[in-house]
């Protein structure tokens, strides 16, 4: 198997009629978090088909499909790299990990992080330095961004918060949009586990976070409670 023949496999599934819709869907347009991108029109739940027959795909071949300048072909590399990275030893999960932090130009879009960062970058940093996220934070590329607080998901699932939080912070002061909802949303997951540690981050921060951000953290709070921090004022 190869990538070429993945290609092969997924153009004959697209549909001109999906591209334009998916086009539109994930903002591709000029000056819009997108531009350029480009969807031959396979939808998901496809592409994770497709992609679970290449599964073993070699890293080299991985990485050709994650250059792709089509988008559905980048999704197919990095569940392909989710898929591998679930069952690899140490030192295999440590080469995705690479290759995935190598290649971050080409993670464009918040639908290819969003189902990759927690479980490449995530599960590879458990129990090791935590330093590789904050270089992410610091980054001036939206997507390491995104990829920076969307990799503590892992950490949270498993009840630690603190890089959550941290990197929450860090991005408080954001300009995008795709990041204030990201990070509303890591702390949302922190306070579904200790309500406590969420609103102690809200206590330090309601009155400065974007209201974006400030909305989607609250988002299951009782009412009277996400009222009070909604009432607040800078």
């Amino acid at each position: 198997m190869t990538a070429r023949d993945l290609q092969t496999r997924l153009r004959s599934l697209g549909n001109p009629g999906d591209a334009a819709f998916l086009a539109g869907f994930f903002k591709t347009g000029p000056g819009q978090y997108g531009e350029g991108d480009v969807f031959i029109g396979v939808r998901v739940p496809v592409v994770r088909k497709v992609a679970r027959e290449f599964k073993t795909l070699p890293p080299a071949e991985v990485e050709c499909l994650l250059r792709s300048e089509i988008h559905e072909e980048r999704l197919a590399a990095l569940v392909i790299l989710v898929m591998q990275a679930a069952r690899a030893d140490a030192k295999a999960r440590k080469a995705i990990c690479d290759l995935y932090l190598a290649n971050t130009k080409f993670i464009n879009n918040w639908d290819l992080v969003d189902l990759s960062a927690p479980q490449i970058v995530g599960a590879y940093l458990a129990g090791k330095s935590r330093r590789p996220l904050y270089r992410l934070a610091r980054s001036s590329w939206l997507w390491d961004r995104r990829i920076s607080i969307l990799a503590t998901f892992h950490f949270i699932r498993q009840g630690d918060f603190v890089d959550a939080l941290k990197i929450a912070e860090m991005l408080l002061a954001d300009r995008e949009d795709l990041l204030h909802k990201a990070v509303g949303w890591m702390l949302r997951e922190v306070g579904k586990r200790d309500v406590a540690a969420l609103e102690q981050f809200l206590g330090r921060h309601c009155r400065a976070m974007p209201r974006t951000m400030l909305r989607y953290a609250i988002e299951k709070l009782p009412e009277r409670r996400r009222q009070e921090y909604l009432r607040a004022k800078p």
